[in-house]
């Protein structure tokens, strides 16, 4: 039954991760982190609210946490715009957008964490 929560959570979490591209590349030009940042950042935020409340449910956690977290977020693209961005010689912008990830996400986990308690 866990497999069952985890797909029918990752049926949101993936079109919404392509939404967020789409609309950070309409925006912004191809080539933009904005989309990244903006699921990553998210995704970390609804994880630490998850897991900060001692009452969430087993399917819960596969359904939410697992699920759909796990494919609203991405790290294999984060890994990807930096390596690209690297490539541009964008050394400066790569070195932000590493630092900016780490610090948003990780802040976004805690302060949920926090706030749900």
């Amino acid at each position: 039954m866990t497999a069952l929560w985890v797909a029918l959570g990752a049926l949101a979490g993936a079109p919404l991760r392509l939404l967020a591209d789409r609309v950070a590349t309409a925006r912004r030009g191809p080539g933009s982190v904005l989309g990244t940042l903006t699921v990553n950042v998210l995704g970390s935020a609804v994880l630490g609210v998850l897991l900060g409340r001692s009452d969430v449910s087993p399917a819960v956690l596969a359904l939410v946490g697992t699920g759909f977290c796990g494919t609203l977020t991405t790290f294999s693209t984060f890994g990807w715009d930096v390596v690209r961005l690297v490539e541009e010689r964008a050394v400066l912008r790569s070195l932000g957008y590493v630092t900016g990830s780490l610090l948003l996400g990780l802040g976004a986990a805690a302060a949920g964490f926090l706030l749900s308690r």
